[in-house]
Order: C-alpha cells, then structure tokens, then sequence
C-alpha cells in the first residue's frame, strides 16, 4: 500500500493482510499519544507539586528576579488571556482534541515532526481542560520577568509552553513538507 493510500485511508488493512492494522494504529498515533501522555504527565505532575507546596498568589525566586514559581489561578486562555471563559475554553479544548486525533492518521507516514507536535498540543489541551474540569480554573506558574526593561510574561504551566511549542514545531513542519514539494 502506498503513502498516498495511508494519507486518505486510516483504515486500511495493511499491505498482504485483509485485518485492519493494530500495527498501523501504532504508527498513526504511537508518537502522537506518547508525547501527549508525557506532556500530560508532566503538566498534572508540576501543578499538583505547585498547588500542595506553595501557597496561592506567593512566588519563590528561581533565578534571581527573572524565572519564579509564583502560583496562581487563571480562568482564561494561555497566559491569563481572556479571563472567565469556563465553558467556552472546555469546548474548545474538546474540538481541539477531536480535530488532532482526526488529522493525525491522514499525516505522511514519515511526518514525526507533525505528530510531535500535534502531541504536545493534545497533551497541553488535555491538561488544562482536567484542571478546569476539576477546578474550574487552570494553576499556572512560571513566570518570567526581565525587570531592567519592564517586562513581565504573564504567568504560564506546562500545559501552555507544550501548547507554543506544539504550534511552532507544527509551522516548521509544514514549511519543511512545503519546501520538499
């Protein structure tokens, strides 16, 4: 079976079987679902140790005045953009989800950097729709400052970096897939 048939048949059998691929299942999502659960992993893991272990709105120095552990509550998007979504920021995380795992099959066979990337953002989406889901708000913390020019990042988590990264890798991706053609 060609890469082209895999692209538009994520079904397929695999090539000389009649059975649907368990094998293929695993080379469509295997990369995709394992860096999603390390993401996820990652994200409950830090919050949980961030949410036990400083108290709210308190930030201990990393690296002097500009990387700390300040922990705090967002009801927004990433980086506390728009504030109070709730239910909206649930039903997009959800959408988010289903269109990765519907685009993820019809990727190239070879495109690991696309399925890395779309990992990290269903892992980071994951992430923070568990804690809306079960908090109503999402716990960031990482905040990074740089005092001498007045710049203050708004504070992030794990689950919003995988997210950023995810995007960027899934651009150089896509610029590399269009500079082969």
């Amino acid at each position: 079976m060609s890469d082209e048939a895999r692209i538009t048949e994520p079904n397929a059998p695999v090539e000389g079987s009649d059975q649907p691929a368990v094998a293929s299942f695993f080379q469509r999502y295997g990369l995709l679902l394992l860096v999603a659960g390390i993401t996820l992993i990652a994200d409950i893991i830090t919050k949980r140790i961030v949410e036990a272990q400083i108290p709210l709105y308190t930030s201990i120095p990393v690296i002097g005045p500009y990387l700390s552990w300040t922990h705090t509550q967002n009801t927004g998007a990433a980086f506390s953009l728009f504030q109070n979504g709730g239910v909206f920021f649930i039903v997009v995380a959800l959408v988010v989800s289903a269109v990765i795992l519907y685009y993820a099959p019809r990727l190239p066979a070879g495109d690991w950097l696309s399925r890395v990337a779309l990992g990290l953002q269903l892992g980071g989406a994951a992430g923070n729709l568990l804690d809306r889901l079960r908090q109503g708000y999402v716990t960031d913390f990482i905040h990074f400052q740089i005092p001498e020019i007045g710049f203050d990042w708004p504070v992030f988590n794990i689950a919003d970096s995988a997210i950023v990264v995810g995007v960027i890798l899934l651009i150089v991706a896509s610029l590399i897939r269009d500079h082969k053609a």
